[in-house]
């Protein structure tokens, strides 16, 4: 008898290396997980393929079968453990990216230059054209992409006058098959709300009243669910920057220019009526990255600091929509 309870108690050793070896080369190989590869449920059913082929033990039965049967009916949620993170409880979407099967190399950012020579937008309260801070941000902002590995990124630059280049940069988008499109923009305030004032011998106007960055998207747009994520990231990122967004949309006073706010958080509005979002067919977003008719933010937007947060923050946002795991985890 003593002599069969010593064998049982050193297959019971063997079997616990075996599992404990088991476990080590599961978590490795998490940790060298490819990008493609994008459930999170794939090592728990390891774990259960591993015990259905080894089987219990022949000898050892279930002394309470009916609380086995309960947790079986309502299982719990997956358990991952990353290292020096400690348990992180995630959904089996979590680690899904917004976009099937995101390679970054091939993945193709469209940024959209808002404007054109010709049409300038809004002017500053120096008198600088939008297009002249939308172009400087966004070549920021593809050139810190490039050098994360996105080397499909465009910069997609237009011609002629305002509303006929609207289509033309939607037509050059659907034609590049861009997986996404971002387009950049500075902000203004409507004309009533301008004040008068002189900058180096020139008539100028301001509204130091309103600063802050907004994010639009459009229901009107094919993917809006995935337009909508790709918003709240870029929010998030630039909050997380110590930036603020625009309130002012929300305010009766903005008159046709007030929008639904979506998310109070990170301050992304509904805009159906832009045709950059309406008719993309792709994802799609417009930044406001600041405003330049605010003459101490106009300042600011025109600090590198501030062009390298911003450029950080969006091309932070792109990687996080490419693949939800660097948020958790950091560069993979």
């Amino acid at each position: 008898m003593r002599r069969c309870e010593s064998i049982r108690v050193l297959g019971g050793i063997v079997a616990g290396s075996r599992l404990c070896r088991f476990i080590v080369v599961a978590i490795a190989a998490l940790a060298l997980l490819p990008i493609e590869v994008s459930d999170a449920g794939w090592l728990p059913d390891i774990f259960k393929s591993s015990s259905r082929h080894a089987g219990p033990p022949k000898r050892v039965k279930s002394a309470r079968p009916a609380r086995s049967a309960r947790r079986n009916a309502s299982p719990r949620p997956h358990r991952t453990r990353l290292a020096a993170l400690g348990p992180a409880v995630l959904p089996r979407s979590a680690l899904k990216p917004a976009s099937s099967a995101c390679d970054p190399s091939t993945y193709r950012v469209v940024l959209d230059v808002g404007h054109t020579a010709e049409s300038e937008g809004a002017i500053s309260a120096r008198n600088v054209a939008e297009y002249s801070f939308n172009l400087r941000l966004a070549k920021l902002i593809a050139e810190k992409l490039k050098a994360e590995g996105f080397a499909e990124t465009r910069l997609l630059l237009t011609a002629g006058k305002a509303r006929p280049s609207l289509f033309k940069r939607v037509a050059k988008a659907n034609d590049l098959s861009a997986d996404l499109f971002l387009s950049i923009h500075h902000d203004s305030v409507p004309d009533k709300l301008l004040e008068d004032w002189e900058f180096e011998g020139k008539k100028s106007h301001y509204s130091d009243r309103f600063s802050g960055y907004s994010v639009f998207v459009s229901r009107d747009n094919p993917d809006f669910k995935t337009s909508l994520s790709f918003a709240e990231l870029i929010g998030k990122e630039l909050k997380a920057e110590g930036l603020h967004y625009a309130e002012q949309y929300t305010q009766p006073i903005m008159g046709r220019y007030q929008h639904p706010l979506l998310n109070k958080e990170t301050g992304v509005y509904d805009y159906d009526e832009l045709i950059v979002l309406r008719k993309t067919r792709m994802p799609a977003v417009l930044l406001e990255a600041g405003s330049i008719i605010n003459r101490g933010e106009e300042l600011e937007m025109d600090s590198p600091e501030r062009q390298n947060m911003i450029s950080s923050g969006v091309a932070t946002a792109v990687k996080e929509f490419c693949d939800p795991r660097w948020a958790i985890l950091g560069p993979l």
